[in-house]
């Protein structure tokens, strides 16, 4: 049975960029749900809510963002060249989102109510984004074995 490269083969592990990618996709669903036990559906935009998740402070549209940026995770993580591309999508995104928060934290305009523990953890996660994507491949992790 042949496949396309990047792509599993039936029988084939998983690589590491395949498992980083599903389990920064479920970790990141999983976060975007819960954030939604803490503020609730409404003022999805709320600048300053002080409704916080850990260290980090959230509103309706951070939580939106979590969920999506999950389920990509989940959905491309399934093959390697799809991890590939989502930890691009980590890397760019996460490095503009920590761009745009080291203008937007404290401001009225900050649609996505970030503060400086959300900065740094956008900045960690482009970098994670950036070893699943650039990371070598020899082979992969067999959970047969």
């Amino acid at each position: 049975m042949a496949a396309s490269a990047g792509n599993n083969v039936a029988g084939r592990g998983k690589t590491v960029p395949e498992i980083l990618a599903l389990a920064f996709g479920a970790v990141y669903l999983l976060v975007g749900i819960v954030g939604f036990f803490i503020t609730g559906f409404d003022d999805f935009f709320a600048h300053n809510t002080e409704e916080k998740l850990l260290f980090f402070e959230i509103n309706g549209m951070h939580n939106v963002v979590h969920i999506l940026i999950g389920v990509a995770g989940l959905v491309l993580g399934r093959t390697l060249s799809g991890a590939r591309t989502y930890g691009w999508l980590l890397a760019v995104g996460y490095g503009a989102a920590f761009i745009y928060g080291l203008f937007a934290t404290g401001q009225e305009w900050d649609f996505l109510s970030l503060n400086w523990a959300d900065n740094i953890l956008h900045i960690a996660t482009a970098l994670v984004g950036l070893v699943i994507a650039l990371m070598p491949v020899r082979n992969a992790i067999d959970s047969r074995r």
